[in-house]
């Protein structure tokens, strides 16, 4: 364990890389005492948005106590006051008798550096790999289901006014905005868009809204649920927020079963009404299924953006913008199931050419090859946490490369000829001619050519998704 210095350090100071050991000190000296001590402080992997800190603190001849730091990124802060909205969320769901961790302190920057707050670390796994296939955990998925609808109810019989700084949020109207801000053009999400603005439910209710809550989300022990983290999205808002996103298809990592991939809606609905919560229609449960699923896709725009903006450089936030059309077949399953069975049936993309042309061998693709074989075989085996972590990322990167490189070119010429047969030279000029209602009558034929085009993404960004 090591004591550093009490001078804090201005936010433009930090760099990502930095230890915040110095700032852990000035912080917690007014709530643990003075003199204490930060040790084993290491970042844990994952985070896309803020950072995860690991370590010990412990003040004199006492027992030391594991904890955990999320803070703001300090080349990316925050919205001011979201981290201690998150931190009043956790206190007012553990007072409630939620699982939620303890809150030790949470602070604005002015001492931290960057905004952010320091809890109790509970033990557990987060990963949803694991939960979903260890042995270990088979007792935690048989009732994990039910024990996340009982949460939920807890959560929405809460008083929002029991979370000061707690401000109600329209996801719809929210992410059209920032959709339209982010400049990028997806076809599906606009025509998503506009069912979903055709189609909005009557509201189930007025409640603190979690807003990420699902797995990776959650601390599971093999008996089940331990605690609920990362309330960075915490609104007020309609209780069927939280029930569609949990059972959105990418956060059951592979898993078969809809709600959070370890039981059936019914499960989840049954124990969230049992233990008193709103009764559920299952139509406007539906509408919160396809809105959550679009909201993930704009996100995965978003992240990918802040990379590409320089905001934070990261191979990781790179990688989730080829995410996007993961999202966009989940809508299309939702929305027109028939035209992505028929896209999945249709003749499969066509190989590039192989020929190695002017540069030889080898080429482009084995060149790609090659460094992704040292990634994965050299890289990933020598270090372990977040290098390997981010290298695993990386040559899922070049693999991607590598298939577009060889794919790309029929799919290219493919794609040109739909947009044709739907009266665009673009995808801009299609999202334009779906948002000013062209195909309102014409749902089947557009909903064809969409499965059929995000069927050919997905053959270079993840070829195995559409047969999950």
């Amino acid at each position: 364990m090591t004591t550093a210095p009490t001078a804090n350090r201005r936010s433009d100071e930090l760099r990502e890389s930095d230890p915040p050991t110095r700032q852990l000190v000035d912080t917690l000296a007014p709530v643990l005492g003075e003199g204490v001590a930060i040790g084993d402080l290491v970042r844990l992997s994952g985070g896309a948005s803020r950072e995860t800190w690991s370590f010990r603190a412990r003040v004199g001849s006492a027992p030391s106590i594991e904890l955990i730091l999320r803070r703001d990124p300090p080349t990316r802060p925050g919205l001011d006051g979201s981290m201690r909205l998150e931190a009043n969320a956790m206190r007012a769901a553990r007072i409630a008798g939620l699982q939620a961790p303890h809150v030790v302190v949470d602070d604005d920057g002015s001492t931290l550096g960057t905004a952010g707050l320091v809890m109790e670390r509970v033990p557990g796994e987060t990963l949803a790999r694991r939960i979903l296939r260890d042995d270990e955990y088979a007792p935690a998925r048989a009732v994990l289901a039910a024990e996340l609808g009982q949460f939920f109810a807890g959560l929405h019989a809460l008083d929002p006014a029991t979370v000061p700084g707690l401000i109600f949020g329209n996801p719809l109207v929210n992410y059209r905005a920032r959709y339209a801000l982010l400049g990028e053009v997806s076809v599906t999400f606009e025509a998503t868009f506009r069912w979903l603005e055709a189609h909005v439910p009557e509201p189930a209710g007025d409640a603190v809204v979690h807003g990420d809550l699902r797995l990776g989300n959650i601390i599971v022990g093999p008996e089940g649920l331990r605690a609920v983290i990362d309330w960075e999205l915490v609104h007020r808002g309609d209780p069927l927020e939280d029930l569609g996103w949990v059972c959105v298809k990418a956060w059951r990592f592979g898993s078969p079963l809809p709600a959070a991939g370890v039981g059936t809606i019914d499960e989840l609905v049954t124990a969230y009404e049992g233990a008193g919560g709103r009764p559920i229609d299952r139509n406007a449960l539906h509408w919160w299924l396809v809105l959550n699923t679009l909201k993930w896709g704009v996100g995965c725009m978003g992240q990918a953006s802040v990379h590409l903006q320089g905001m934070q450089r990261s191979v990781e936030l790179a990688a989730i913008g080829r995410r996007v059309c993961e999202q966009e077949w989940d809508l299309l399953l939702l929305l027109a199931p028939d035209a992505c069975r028929a896209a999945l049936g249709a003749e499969q993309p066509v190989v590039g050419p192989t020929d190695p042309g002017l540069h030889g061998r080898p080429t482009a693709v084995e060149l790609i090859d090659a460094a992704r074989e040292f990634l994965t075989d050299d890289v990933m085996a020598a270090t372990d946490g977040r290098v390997a972590f981010h290298a695993r990322v990386a040559a899922n990167v070049l693999a991607t490369v590598q298939r577009e490189l060889t794919l790309g070119p029929a799919q290219e010429r493919r794609h040109r000829a739909r947009l044709a047969s739907l009266g665009a030279t673009s995808d801009e000029s299609l999202a334009a001619r779906v948002a000013d209602g062209v195909f309102d009558g014409r749902t089947d034929e557009l909903f064809a050519a969409l499965a059929a085009a995000v069927r050919d993404k997905l053959a270079v960004a993840n070829p195995n998704y559409a047969y999950q």
